[in-house]
């Protein structure tokens, strides 16, 4: 190659590296809050006591329906149904633990 070329080379190569990476960001890159349901699944419930802490997120432009998640003691998440009884139960219980007396 001749050595007059290089630089422009070396030049297209930078503009084509810097196009990619404002594209990526503007197209594809993963938000840290994405705007959708996180629960695709529920499950009816699970015990009180398994329970680390409850998260429950009203619908809004993200998602259409109410999602109540639950980390468990052991570090997972589980999507519970909120129109489920026992759901329902759980959410009313955890307000009360979290009410200062």
């Amino acid at each position: 190659m001749a050595p007059t070329s290089r630089p422009l080379l070396r030049a297209a190569l930078l503009l084509l590296l810097l196009l990619l990476a404002t594209s990526r960001q503007a197209t594809g890159a993963p938000v840290a809050n994405e705007l959708r349901c996180q629960c695709l699944q529920t499950i009816a419930g699970v015990h009180l006591k398994n329970i680390q802490s409850l998260k429950v997120t009203p619908p809004g432009p993200h998602c259409t329906q109410t999602e109540v998640i639950a980390t468990l003691k052991n570090g997972q998440e589980a999507c519970l149904n909120p129109e489920a009884p026992m759901v329902q139960k759980i959410v009313q219980k955890m307000l009360k633990m979290n009410i200062p007396k």
